[in-house]
């Protein structure tokens, strides 16, 4: 009797163990669902941004982290084609903030022994866009990143990498956010009296010739008929 009865016990545990982790299951279920249902996403999870350009230009080194991943974006956009010249390109992005001052990290907090224990991570440019005569379509525009990161001497590596990340979490978050001010451009088309001529476009992209003019005709229109006088 007293074995049956332990057995039971221990069923009973087992049961109740179940139960627990349906229990759990479904809060997390409910809470994912309800992250979900308000909006939120990922940080640097872009969106797809419609730009008003046919070609763009961004007069950054090629070898740029920041160059790379803006091009990449605007590929993946579908509708605008990246040039490797200005003059086939129809908006042109210039970084005007000095490519050595665009990180930097100061100190957030100090410990009670004086040693630093937290930073502040930034990530700073000014960009403007223009067309390839030089007219201004984006004013200078400023975007300013910050994330805290805390630090410890025995995880130097640990924080080392974790620094990195966070600057690319940075960067992400900046050229998508260069993405939307890009794309809220509003271009306005260029008179025909003040139109400048059809310079070559894409690689590989032919140029429509502009109509010619209709020739007036030369042709004799015959002797004059006789006036007859009125009797």
């Amino acid at each position: 009797m007293a074995g049956i009865s332990m057995g039971g016990i221990g069923a009973v545990g087992r049961m109740g163990r179940m139960v627990r982790v349906a229990r759990a299951a479904l809060l997390c279920a409910a809470l994912a669902g309800s992250v979900t249902a308000c909006g939120f996403h990922l940080r640097g999870s872009g969106g797809n941004y419609t730009l008003p350009f046919r070609a763009m230009y961004i007069g950054l080194p090629e070898s740029s982290p920041l160059a790379i991943d803006l091009k990449r974006n605007i590929r993946v956009n579908g509708h605008t084609a990246v040039v490797s010249e200005m003059k086939y390109a129809d908006g042109v992005v210039e970084v005007i903030t000095d490519p050595e001052k665009t990180r930097s990290k100061t100190i957030l907090s100090l410990n009670s022994n004086g040693r630093v224990r937290e930073y502040l991570l930034s990530y700073n440019i000014v960009f403007r866009v223009k067309d390839k005569a030089g007219n201004e379509l984006l004013a200078p525009t400023q975007i300013t990143l910050t994330r805290p990161i805390t630090f410890n001497e025995t995880q130097l590596l640990a924080k080392e990498q974790e620094e990195a990340l966070l600057y690319k979490d940075m960067q992400t978050d900046l050229v998508q956010q260069m993405m939307r001010r890009m794309a809220a451009i509003k271009l306005t088309a260029t008179p025909a009296s003040n139109a400048a001529p059809v310079a070559p476009s894409l690689p590989g992209v032919p140029v429509m010739p502009s109509a010619a003019p209709t020739p007036q005709s030369t042709e004799p229109t015959g002797p004059a008929l006789p006036v007859v006088p009125a009797k």
